[in-house]
């Protein structure tokens, strides 16, 4: 055990202790994982082998699905929120497995165990007036305004994830067609529409902004930094925040609330939930069906705002 778990008074008998220890090993010099990612693992399989300890359990043989279910209850009864307690589950799963794996269990106790739902939080989006005025924050005049300018209205345009924008290649744009290819997660590719202000922008980029930043040993990414190379996740992030606190935006602003903006804004248009989900790149509908949720949320606020019957006015 280390000395931060001795350090939090954790008493777990030896029996019990070795196989986390050995679980331990397995995971830095095995599998490699970060030593911080190690001391979750044995901060969450300490907690849960005293436990075990508490209820009469000497050795790891002896454990069950009751085991894990009265220790989920138990933290749960202290006050853990849903992610935390899936987060610690998943952890004994893992040492389950292994237990399995290393010939000291036959069966895998947590087989039978439910996580934690956590409720799922809606994402946030910003107006159509609010995403005109960030797009129209940057300084074109200039090669890097040119490019932001570019890159905010194909983000918002075209559904992307930051990721997918910084790593876009000249060769993926076909201007003439209004067509994007994109290799989106698990390398998996997907083209998608780009809007008309959104080519204008890019059409003005390509003649007048990039060809100032490239460099001698430029290769094809798109959008360049002012080194010549594809721009970082962490710039363009950088971007859109000076882009939202220039055009006065008062909610804030990620490149991820653009795609979601995205979303919602298309589907409060009338499109269908299956089209977006193809441009958006989601594998599950159900990934796409939460900003229906969004739209309907939207919906009640402008009710109980704007209607006279709306904020429990008497009849």
């Amino acid at each position: 055990m280390s000395r931060k778990a001795r350090a939090k008074g954790a008493a777990v008998p030896p029996d019990l202790q070795e196989a986390v220890d050995g679980f331990l090993g397995h995971l830095a010099l095995e599998r490699g994982l970060a030593k911080l990612t190690v001391e979750a693992y044995e901060s969450d399989l300490t907690r849960f082998a005293a436990h075990c300890d508490r209820v009469g359990k000497a050795n790891w043989a002896e454990v069950g699905l009751a085991e894990v279910d009265s220790w989920v209850r138990a933290l749960d009864r202290r006050g853990h929120v849903a992610t935390s307690l899936a987060r610690r589950l998943s952890a004994v799963r893992s040492f389950a497995a292994y237990l399995v794996r290393s010939g000291m269990r036959r069966d895998d106790f947590t087989e039978l165990a439910h996580s934690p739902k956590a409720a799922r939080k809606l994402p946030g989006t910003i107006t159509p007036e609010q995403v005109a005025k960030v797009v129209s924050a940057p300084d074109t005049s200039k090669p890097q305004g040119l490019r932001d300018r570019a890159m905010l209205e194909m983000m918002y345009g075209s559904g992307l994830r930051i990721s997918e924008l910084c790593g876009l290649e000249i060769q993926a744009v076909d201007i003439d067609s209004a067509l994007l290819r994109v290799r989106g997660k698990g390398s998996k590719d997907r083209v998608v529409p780009v809007g008309e202000t959104a080519l204008v922008a890019l059409r003005a980029y390509l003649a007048e902004g990039r060809p100032k930043l490239t460099r001698p040993k430029t290769g094809s990414a798109l959008f360049l930094s002012a080194r010549g190379v594809a721009l970082s996740r962490k710039t363009f992030w950088l971007s859109v925040k000076q882009a939202a606190a220039k055009a006065g935006v008062n909610v804030p602003v990620k490149p991820h609330l653009l795609r979601h903006a995205f979303a919602t804004h298309l589907l409060a248009g009338g499109a269908d939930l299956r089209s977006i989900q193809e441009m958006l790149g989601h594998a599950d509908i159900a990934t796409t069906q939460i900003y229906a949720a969004v739209e309907r949320s939207a919906l009640s606020d402008a009710h109980r705002k704007h209607h006279p019957r709306g904020r429990g006015a008497g009849c």
